[in-house]
């Protein structure tokens, strides 16, 4: 689930729907041809293209490019969103990529479903709700990830509200990877990458070429 396109609309809150509402998000989807630009989160390529393909939990899947991109390399995943019409639009880039085979696409809440199985890979890509709705998200996350995998959660940087990007000013909704570092337990988990790292911002996310973002990213390994 990514926010960097979100814009406030009068008439949406006048309806009184919120922007991690289901009926914001199959409204964003239906109303364009392609809400995000097809291709794998460049953090989870950097972080998982070395990796043995195991299973994976695509935490808030959109249209599926992860998904897809995780499945070509040989994972076996499971998808989850809540915009119905995001995972269609997954499963038809799955047929068409010829890996319709190795996803599995779940229609879900993440702030209330449990997962019924533990993952080698769960990535959460962009998931910027608010505390305390946050820690307990990722804390279902960080259960799901089976002994010797890894958790990967990717966020933009709060440092962005001064980049010239678009993003809301919600500072609350922002995190560290450090943060999310510090709600794991040590005896449990092996910080393997705790760090922001800079790059230059997608032709959605800015007005202007030449603007710098910034993502944090951390990646733990389930020791037991």
């Amino acid at each position: 689930m990514a926010w960097t396109l979100w814009a406030r609309s009068p008439a949406r809150e006048e309806r009184g729907v919120s922007l991690f509402d289901e009926e914001y998000w199959e409204e964003r989807y239906q109303t364009a041809a392609a809400v995000w630009s097809g291709e794998p989160n460049r953090q989870l390529v950097a972080e998982t293209a070395e990796l043995a393909p195991g299973t994976a939990l695509d935490a808030g899947s959109g249209e599926g490019s992860d998904a897809v991109w995780l499945a070509g390399r040989g994972w076996r995943v499971t998808a989850v969103d809540f915009a119905r019409t995001a995972l269609e639009r997954g499963a038809q880039a799955a047929t068409a990529a010829g890996v319709a085979d190795r996803i599995d696409w779940v229609h879900a809440d993440l702030r209330s479903w449990t997962p019924a199985e533990q993952y080698d890979l769960v990535s959460a890509q962009f998931f910027h709700l608010a505390p305390p709705e946050r820690g307990t998200v990722f804390a279902t996350l960080a259960g799901a990830v089976a002994p010797g995998g890894r958790l990967l959660v990717v966020g933009h940087d709060v440092s962005d509200l001064e980049s010239g990007a678009h993003r809301p000013h919600a500072p609350e909704r922002f995190f560290t990877a450090t943060e999310v570092a510090a709600s794991l337990d040590p005896a449990e988990w092996e910080v393997v990458t705790a760090a922001t790292r800079r790059r230059p911002a997608l032709d959605h996310e800015a007005e202007h070429h030449g603007v710098t973002v910034a993502d944090t990213v951390l990646v733990a390994r389930r020791l037991s």
